[in-house]
């Protein structure tokens, strides 16, 4: 009896003497992906670190685990049993952001010594937004204006405006080939795809090339989940949108794949003849080839549609007059890119990845704003015909093969870390343009557009060709020169060739003849972040620059191959303070931007307009942000903008703007929000924002102003288990505005255009979860 006690006692002795081997996953509590590099250590010391998939084995003897990870909150995890799968929330303190789009590798935000911001997983699932605009704009400095359906201009340190200044990234790849921007480019995203969303305010050419001057926005798409999971939800509101999307994804061995998409309707909204429809799909599949090597592939498909009506005229906007002057005008969108990327892990210190792009791009319209009274013979000053205008049918389409190439490489000596790149790009892209005729009719005393036909035989107005190449390299340093103290250094150089066929004579109609154009441009940046304690600033000098358009070069009146690229200068300071342990940040920035060798419209001796570099611009403010966590419940967010945009040398078409501010560029931009998530009533959310367009003038001579607007929006949310309600009430005081003002004068007569704003909006959404919580 005395030998089986002491077998018994020996065997549970054993039990906690002996090391035993545990396996689990790491993984994000909200978005499901392996979170790698996390820290699994136990109580008596023994550490390991997760791997790309999350993974992780460790031998202990004790029965806590603590799992750290920059970036989420430290848990402490029971074992029980020896497979583990254990959630991490994300850190609720800024200072512990990490972000990629700084330097196109992860790194905190403590050491970009740029103006960076990130919309979270959290923000994106509460926010439930049916369009980016209601998303971005939450962000200090940045006012992206809805245009309708999904239509926008954007405003990062510049007016409101339709220019290629701005650069759209979809996992740190261009969404367009330069030198064919669309100002409409976002919609040609998925928003379903989304888990974060960082926006880069100012000129990061030295690591992204064109376009990149008023800012650069990411969108970073989920990666497949460590376990099976998804959602697929529902919603409509009162004003005729319908929208469905879903998700799902999963990982077994060493494959994992994810799959994302949504289709959105608009029929019968507040302005007639406003439909529209999208479809977005998402796929990506992960293959971890070995412990050091991942193949990712991912393709987004969009296919779009919108009735084209247009902004109101200023009797429309005053009388609310919502009908529409046209009902054959359109837009339609079809965009396929497609990537492949292999990531190598040569040693703890050097990574290198290459990626193959492929893009397919579309956008044919028959566009309102080309419709145009058609005077008799043709001439200025014959009268105007009664029962006719023009317009035209195009189509601009491109296509792209790119080879992107990235090396990693960190170094013991001043912590420093080398990033060098570059890429490659071909991409042919075509444009076709038909003359039109269009039935005039005058109905209660508005003159509206009826029916469409073409010539006999077809009147071509543009088709040609272009096959555009751009070569890129780029180079990025950072170094540690003393505690808290870290410098950043870039330089990037790219080449350009548009080589333009046109399939036409050339003619002031059709554009000039077949030629080719080289350009070439050097962008740096320079700076420097100290962080103490959860207080630091930054300061950084860079450079943007954008190559002339193709319809810039290629216009119907020549070829303007001596155009240059255009160059903005930027010089900026920022910071940020953590205080009341994490509970308070703030976080500000004050730019001065110079815009030279702007391409403007300039009228010649002979009264003919040519484009040239003769435009230059000052663009100064202060961007400021102040979030504030009194408690786990409660959640307090400010971010605001007060910025002048002006005209220091721009004479065009003959008028001189020289002093003047220029057109639709606000003072001051804002948004609030506060946020309550009852502990008491778990699942529970409400939170409600405000956002503020201040005044502005409405021509670049400053004569007409508009006043702006404020617009107060109510969500609220609540889920249960897997399952999701919840009630967005967008617009709750019926405010009427518009999301764009503007003015032009002709002959001491001024014409307006009001781009209505979303009327009031209740919407109803429900949604299932499934998959491991």
């Amino acid at each position: 009896m005395k030998k089986i006690i002491f077998l018994i006692c020996t065997m549970f002795f054993a039990g906690n003497v002996f090391a035993q081997t545990i396996h689990g996953k790491i993984f994000d509590a909200l978005t499901k992906e392996p979170i790698p590099t996390a820290t699994i250590a136990d109580t008596s010391g023994i550490a390991v670190i997760s791997a790309t998939d999350g993974s992780f084995k460790i031998n202990t003897k004790t029965k806590i685990l603590k799992i750290t990870s920059v970036g989420y909150q430290t848990r402490l995890v029971e074992v029980k049993g020896n497979m583990l799968a254990i959630a991490l929330q994300s850190s609720t303190s800024q200072l512990n952001q990490v972000v990629v789009s700084a330097n196109r590798t992860a790194e905190k935000r403590s050491e970009a010594p740029i103006a960076i911001a990130t919309i979270s997983s959290q923000t994106i699932q509460d926010t439930k937004a049916q369009r980016l605009d209601q998303l971005v704009n939450k962000v200090s400095g940045v006012n992206m204006v809805n245009l309708g359906n999904e239509q926008h201009e954007m405003s990062i340190r510049q007016p409101m405006n339709t220019n290629n200044l701005f650069l759209y990234l979809e996992d740190g790849l261009p969404l367009r080939t330069s030198a064919v921007f669309n100002h409409n480019a976002l919609l040609e995203m998925n928003m379903a795809a989304a888990k974060t969303i960082e926006i880069i305010k100012g000129p990061s050419s030295a690591l992204y090339g064109a376009e990149a001057i008023g800012g650069v926005i990411n969108l970073i798409t989920q990666a497949p989940p460590a376990y099976t999971s998804g959602y697929l939800s529902t919603q409509l509101n009162n004003q005729g949108y319908k929208r469905v999307d879903g998700q799902i994804g999963t990982t077994s061995g060493k494959v994992g794949f994810i799959v994302s998409g949504y289709y959105a309707n608009q029929t019968n909204g507040p302005i007639q003849y406003s439909d529209f429809h999208k479809t977005a799909v998402t796929a990506r599949m992960d293959y971890q080839i070995d412990s050091a090597t991942v193949w990712t592939n991912s393709v987004s498909y969009i296919n779009y549609f919108s009735d084209m009506y247009g902004s109101l005229d200023s009797t429309h906007f005053a009388r609310k007059n919502y009908a529409a002057q046209a009902f054959f005008t359109y837009r339609k969108v079809t965009a396929l890119r497609a990537r492949s990327t292999i990531s190598h892990k040569w040693s703890a210190n050097g990574t290198t990845s290459a990626t193959f792009l492929y893009r397919d791009n579309s956008v044919a319209q028959n566009p309102s704003y080309s419709i145009a009274t058609y005077r008799t013979g043709g001439k200025a000053g014959n009268p105007i015909s009664p029962d006719s205008a023009s317009g035209n049918i195009n189509t601009n389409a491109f296509k792209s093969y790119g080879l992107f190439l990235q090396h990693v490489q960190h170094f013991k000596f001043l912590n420093s870390k080398l990033i060098i790149g570059t890429s490659a790009e071909l991409d042919p892209q075509s444009f076709f343009e038909d003359f039109i005729w269009i039935k005039k009719q005058s109905q209660n005393g508005a003159t509206n557009y009826v029916s469409y036909t073409k010539t006999n035989p077809d009147s071509v107005l543009a088709n040609y060709h272009t096959l555009i190449s751009n070569f890129g390299s780029y180079a990025n340093y950072d170094f540690t020169v003393a505690p808290g103290l870290r410098f950043s250094t870039a330089l990037r150089y790219d080449a350009f060739q548009y080589a333009f066929v046109n399939s036409l004579p050339g003619s002031k109609v059709t554009g000039g003849p077949s030629t080719i154009t080289d350009y070439g441009k050097v962008a740096p940046k320079i700076g420097l972040t100290y962080n103490y304690h959860g207080i630091g600033f930054y300061g950084t000098y860079s450079e943007g620059y954008v190559p002339p358009q193709i319809t810039d070069v290629f216009s119907k009146t020549t070829n303007n191959a001596y155009l240059l690229p255009q160059t903005f200068k930027n010089y900026e300071i920022g910071g940020w303070l953590s205080l009341i342990q994490n509970k308070l940040y703030i976080d500000y920035s004050l730019y001065l931007m110079n815009g030279t060798n702007e391409i403007i419209n300039v009228r010649l001796p002979d009264n003919t307009n040519q484009s040239q570099n003769a435009g230059a611009t000052r663009h100064k403010g202060i961007e400021y942000g102040i979030s504030y966590r009194p408690t786990d419940d409660l959640y307090f967010r400010v971010s605001g903008t007060n910025a002048v945009h002006k005209f220091v040398n721009y004479v065009a078409s003959g008028v001189n703007y020289n002093g003047y501010e220029m057109a639709n560029a606000p003072h001051f931009t804002g948004n609030a929000e506060a946020v309550y998530k009852p502990h008491y009533i778990k699942g529970l959310r409400i939170g409600l924002e405000e956002q503020v367009v201040g005044k502005y003038y409405m021509d670049n001579l400053q004569q007409f102003t508009y006043d702006g607007f404020k617009i107060t929006n109510i969500r609220a949310g609540y889920q249960l288990g897997r399952a999701e309600i919840w009630v967005n009430a967008l617009n709750i005081f019926n405010t009427y505005y518009a999301t764009l003002a503007t003015a032009s004068v002709t002959n001491k007569v001024a014409s307006y255009s009001y781009n209505l704003g979303d009327p009031r909006a209740f919407t109803l959404g429900l949604a299932y979860h499934f998959g491991k919580h």
